[in-house]
C-alpha cells in the first residue's frame, strides 16, 4: 500500500458554498438575483437561484405572487418546480449547471479558497467511506481539480493529483484536459481522425445544420484552431474542385497525408457515395476519382480501413431507406466493388461501430433502424467473406446507436450512444480475441460521455494511450473534450513483454484462421509460439542483409511504379478510344434521328393516299348505284311503251285504238 500526498480540492458542502459565492449570493435574494441575471442567462439565473434555496432552505412553502410581478414570479416558479429534490442533489446539480455556464469558475474561486491536502491511500481495494456533514451523508471521493473548473471523482485507482493532465495518472476514468484556444461549435455525427498528435474534426450537425469547418485539437498544448480549407487545383484524380457542401453522417479516414472524407447526408444529396481527400499539406480539399459502380449515396455508414482499402457497410439513404450493403473501396486503384458475402449479414441498420481484428476479421456491434436499437455482434471474415454471428460473453452491452469505437491492440472500446431514450452510461471494452465484454467506467448524469453522435479517436500522451471523445448530442449539443486512459493492455503484448525470450529462439505470432466448429463460432484468441530460428548473425551481417532487402524492395517498388505508370497510359488510350467510340455513337444517334424523322414524313403520305383511296371507294359505290337507278328508269319506260303497243283481245273488240286515229284523221 503506497500514500500519495495531493491537493482533493473541496468536498460537499464547501464546494457549493464556495460555487454560491462566486456566483454572488450574498444573503441579499434581490440583489443576488439582480447578479446573477447579469452574469447568465434569465433561464440560468432562475434555475440557479432554484437551486439554491432548495438547497440552502428546502422545499418551497412561500405562496405563489402575484404573476403581474415577473421577477418575484419567476424565482418562485423555478424554485417550487424542484418539488421535494433533496439537499444534496440541488447541492451537485447547482455546481454542474455553474461548470456548463462558467467552466472556469473553480479555477478563479480557487484562489480565494484553501484547498485541503487529503492522503491518497493506493489500495485497489479500499472502500469509499461515507463523510456525514450537516446531516447529509456525501460519499467521500478523490477529486482532481482541473483548469476548466470540471472534477475528475476516483475512487480505487492510483493517482497523482497535481491538475494538469501530463502529472495525472488516473485509469479508466474520463477526465477533461485543460483547453485553450477558441472551442468549435457544439456539433453530433461529425468526423474525426487524428494525424500526427492532432485531432481533425469536420463537418457534423448542429441544430439541424449540416457544417464544413475544420477544426483542429493539438493533443500536447490541448489547443483548439481552425483551419481555412480551399478548392485544390485540378488533377487526375480531381477534375474539377469545387467548394464542399456541409455534410453529416460521414466517415473522415487519415490515408497517407490526407483525410479522406467518404459519404455522409448533405442538404442537396448526390445519387452515389462521393470521396473526399483533404491535403493536410496545402489544406485544400478535392473530389476522388473513382471507379467501377459506386454505392448509393447515404449516411451513418461504417468506413474501415483494411490494409489499403475501405470496407463499407450499411447505413440510411436519403430517402431514409436502411441498408446493410457491403462495398469495398481499393485506394490504390480508387475501385469500387460490391460484395455479396455468403452468410446472414446483419439487418439493415446506422450508426453502428465497426472494427478490424487481426487483419482479418470484420466486427459490427450495434446500431439502429427506425424501430429499434440493437446490441449483436456480427463478424465477416475478409478472406472467406463470410458473415456469421458468435456468441457474445462478459457483461454485454445494452442495445445502442450512435456510439463510437477504437481499438488498442485486441481490445475493442465502445463509447457513448442511446436508444432514443436515454444516452448509453457505461463504456465498455471487447476482447476481440476472446469475445468477453467487460465494463471499463460508467458515468452519471447527462454527461458529453453519455451522448449520441460523439466521436473517439485513440492517441498516446507520455508514451500512454488515450481515448479522446468530442461533441455529442444528449438532449444538448456539446463541444466538450474527455480523455480517458485505459488500462487494458494487449494480451498479446502483456505476453511479450512477460515471457523471456531465449537467444535461440524468436517470438512470432500465429494467428488462427478458423472459426471453432460448434455453435459457439467464436474467433480464437491470437497465441504465441516459440520457434527454432537461426543464430543471432553479427552486427555487420545483419546491416548488409538489411541493406539488401532495401534494395530488393526498392526495386520492387520501381517495377511497382512503372506498372502503374503504364496501367495509366492504358486507361487514358481507353478513355481516347471510348471518346471515339462515343463520337461515332452520336453520329449514328444523328443519322437515325434523320431516318426516323423521313420515315415519319413516309407515314403521313401514306395516311394521306389511304383516305384518298377511301374516298375513291365511295365515289365508286355511288356511281354503281346511279348507273343501276338509270338502267331501271330506261327498263320502266321501255315497259310502258309497249304497253301503248299493244291493246290485246278487248282492243280489238273494242276497236284498236290506231283505227280510232285513223277514222279521226
Amino acid at each position: 500500500m503506497a500514500m500519495a500526498r495531493a491537493s482533493s480540492g473541496l468536498q460537499y458542502p464547501e464546494r457549493f458554498f464556495a460555487a454560491g459565492s462566486y456566483a454572488g449570493f450574498d444573503g441579499d435574494a434581490n440583489s443576488t438575483f439582480k447578479a446573477l441575471t447579469s452574469k447568465f442567462s434569465k433561464e440560468s439565473a432562475a434555475l440557479l437561484y432554484g437551486l439554491y434555496q432548495q438547497a440552502t432552505i428546502g422545499p418551497c412553502n412561500i405562496p405563489e405572487p402575484n404573476s403581474w410581478k415577473v421577477v418575484e414570479h419567476t424565482k418562485w416558479k423555478s424554485w417550487s418546480g424542484l418539488g421535494n429534490m433533496s439537499t444534496t442533489e440541488a447541492m451537485r446539480l447547482f455546481v454542474k449547471i455553474l461548470e456548463e455556464e462558467d467552466p472556469s469558475w473553480y479555477s478563479r474561486a480557487s484562489n480565494f479558497v484553501a484547498e485541503p491536502v487529503v492522503d491518497v491511500q493506493m489500495n485497489h481495494n479500499s472502500k469509499a467511506e461515507p463523510v456525514v456533514e450537516n446531516g447529509n451523508s456525501f460519499p467521500e471521493t478523490k477529486t482532481i481539480s482541473a483548469e476548466n473548473g470540471s472534477l475528475i471523482e476516483t475512487q480505487d485507482k492510483d493517482v497523482v493529483l497535481e491538475g494538469r493532465l501530463d502529472s495525472v495518472a488516473v485509469y479508466d476514468q474520463w477526465i477533461p484536459p485543460p483547453i485553450s484556444g477558441q472551442r468549435p461549435k457544439a456539433r453530433y455525427e461529425h468526423g474525426a481522425a487524428v494525424v500526427q498528435d492532432k485531432m481533425y474534426i469536420y463537418g457534423g450537425n448542429h441544430n439541424g445544420r449540416y457544417l464544413n469547418d475544420i477544426q483542429v485539437l493539438d493533443l500536447r498544448s490541448w489547443t483548439w484552431s481552425k483551419i481555412e480549407a480551399k478548392a485544390g487545383a485540378e488533377s487526375l484524380e480531381s477534375p474539377s474542385p469545387v467548394t464542399f457542401s456541409p455534410c453529416a453522417g460521414h466517415s473522415l479516414i487519415p490515408w497517407e497525408n490526407k483525410l479522406l472524407s467518404i459519404a455522409g447526408h448533405t442538404k442537396d444529396p448526390s445519387e452515389s457515395i462521393q470521396a473526399k481527400a483533404f491535403d493536410l499539406q496545402s489544406c485544400t480539399w478535392s473530389t476522388l476519382r473513382t471507379y467501377g459502380k459506386a454505392p448509393v449515396s447515404r449516411g451513418g455508414q461504417s468506413v474501415t480501413l483494411f490494409g489499403t482499402s475501405l470496407v463499407i457497410f450499411g447505413g440510411e439513404d436519403a430517402k431514409r431507406t436502411l441498408l446493410n450493403d457491403l462495398h469495398i473501396l481499393d485506394l490504390e486503384t480508387m475501385t469500387w466493388d460490391e460484395i455479396d458475402a455468403v452468410g446472414v449479414p446483419p439487418s439493415p441498420r446506422s450508426d453502428h461501430a465497426a472494427a478490424v481484428h487481426a487483419e482479418r476479421y470484420l466486427l459490427i456491434f450495434g446500431g439502429g433502424s427506425h424501430a429499434t436499437c440493437f446490441n449483436d455482434l456480427h463478424v465477416l471474415d475478409l478472406q472467406a467473406m463470410e458473415w456469421s454471428r458468435p456468441t457474445q460473453q462478459g457483461d454485454i452491452p445494452t442495445p445502442r446507436a450512435g456510439h463510437a469505437g477504437v481499438t488498442v491492440g485486441e481490445n475493442w472500446f465502445i463509447v457513448g450512444g442511446g436508444d432514443n431514450k436515454s444516452g448509453a452510461s457505461e463504456t465498455v471494452v471487447l476482447n476481440m480475441s476472446t469475445l468477453v465484454w467487460s465494463v471499463v467506467t460508467t458515468v452519471q448524469g447527462r454527461v458529453p460521455v453519455a451522448s449520441e453522435g460523439l466521436s473517439l479517436v485513440v492517441s498516446s500522451y507520455n508514451g500512454e494511450d488515450i481515448l479522446v471523445s468530442f461533441g455529442g448530442y444528449n438532449g444538448r449539443y456539446n463541444s466538450e473534450v474527455n480523455v480517458l486512459k485505459p488500462s487494458h493492455k494487449s494480451t498479446l503484448q502483456s505476453k511479450m513483454i512477460e515471457t523471456p525470450v531465449p537467444d535461440t529462439t524468436n517470438a512470432t505470432r500465429d494467428v488462427e484462421s478458423e472459426f471453432d466448429a460448434g455453435q459457439e463460432g467464436k474467433i480464437r484468441e491470437i497465441v504465441m509460439d516459440n520457434v527454432e530460428s537461426e543464430p543471432v548473425k553479427s552486427k555487420g551481417e545483419l546491416v548488409a542483409t538489411l541493406k539488401a532487402e532495401k534494395e530488393e524492395l526498392e526495386s520492387l517498388l520501381g517495377k511497382e511504379k512503372m506498372h502503374s505508370v503504364q496501367l495509366k497510359q492504358e486507361l487514358s488510350e481507353a478513355e481516347n478510344r471510348n471518346n471515339e467510340v462515343y463520337k461515332e455513337l452520336q453520329s449514328v444517334r444523328g443519322q437515325l434521328a434523320a431516318e426516323q424523322s423521313r420515315c415519319f414524313k413516309l407515314e403521313v403520305d401514306v395516311a394521306e393516299l389511304r383516305q384518298k383511296l377511301q374516298t375513291m371507294e365511295t365515289l365508286q359505290k355511288e356511281l354503281e348505284l346511279l348507273q343501276r337507278q338509270k338502267a331501271a328508269s330506261e327498263q320502266a319506260a321501255l315497259n310502258a311503251k309497249q304497253k301503248q303497243g299493244s291493246g290485246g283481245v278487248w282492243g280489238w273488240l273494242a276497236g284498236s285504238p290506231s283505227d280510232q286515229k285513223a277514222d279521226e284523221a
